[in-house]
């Protein structure tokens, strides 16, 4: 087969019993990846249901079109649907969306302060 420039495809059988990529995979199945890092953390204020009237503050981590990362000193269940007040100056933006996954935090300062992490599918599409 003949590849072009650019192009993505390729003749490359891959071994997956070789030894060492066996091993390198045996490694890697316990990393956690939780997108933070690449983000500038801001403060938010997160409201149980959709009516909920009290907010609790957590920190927003990570944030893609219809996705964000909370980093939160308290629990929320999976399937829980949260609002998300965002303040942006002198305005607010609100998402709104269904924690798809969480878990405590596994980085040392996080186990320090009882930070729990979790990702909201969010149902309104913003930008």
């Amino acid at each position: 087969m003949r590849r072009k420039e650019g192009s993505l495809a390729s003749n490359t059988q891959i071994d997956w019993d070789d030894p060492k990529l066996v091993s390198l995979l045996q490694r890697s199945e316990q990393w956690s990846i939780d997108n933070r890092g690449g983000f500038s953390p801001q403060s938010v204020e997160v409201y149980f249901g959709w009516s909920g009237s009290v907010g609790k503050t957590a920190t927003l981590v990570w944030e893609r079109e219809n996705a964000v990362v909370l980093e939160t000193t308290f629990p929320i269940g999976q399937g829980e649907q949260v609002r998300v007040d965002k303040h942006l100056g002198d305005r607010i933006r609100t998402l709104w969306g269904v924690v798809v996954d969480g878990r405590e935090g596994v980085r040392e300062e996080d186990r320090e302060n009882g930070i729990h992490i979790y990702w909201l599918q969010l149902l309104n599409k913003h930008r």
